[in-house]
């Protein structure tokens, strides 16, 4: 689904959100995850804990890194689209089928920006649900 070095096809959006949909897999999983991993106190002794929930969190943290450098990387590349389109636009008024691609880019651009918001709620659910079960196990690293 994605392409040579994870990045994601800007070019169609459906393909676009069905690969974020894939790379959010990590998140929608994660009270599975921590329900599984992370021993109750009863049962403590039998896995190290600490480790399980830092493993957790670099490879969330990962995940949630690489959905949000391929979003802005597609929102870039769609922007230079639409200031390419809007040029051709400023030569050329009249081009119809021109003004509808510009409107076009201008709403997939806007759904992708939509996006970040998107991954700003997921990130924040996952978070709070990895906090609730591994506090106790395991800080994470301040973010500065």
């Amino acid at each position: 689904m994605a392409a040579p070095g994870g990045t994601l096809n800007c070019e169609d959006f459906s393909m676009f959100q069905e690969v974020l949909k894939v790379m959010r897999t990590i998140d929608d999983r994660i009270v599975h995850a921590l329900n599984t991993t992370v021993p109750t106190v009863s049962f403590s002794g039998k896995v190290d804990a600490t480790q399980t929930c830092k493993q957790l969190y670099e490879s969330m943290m990962e995940a949630h890194l690489s959905r949000d450098r391929a979003i802005k990387v597609c929102i870039a590349q769609t922007s230079e689209v639409v200031g390419q389109l809007r040029e051709g636009r400023a030569k050329d008024s009249e081009n119809m089928a021109l003004i509808k691609q510009l409107r076009k880019e201008q709403t997939k651009l806007k759904l992708m920006q939509s996006e970040l918001n998107v991954e700003e709620v997921v990130n924040d659910r996952s978070l709070k649900v990895f906090r609730e079960r591994c506090r106790i196990h395991y800080t994470p690293p301040k973010v500065k």
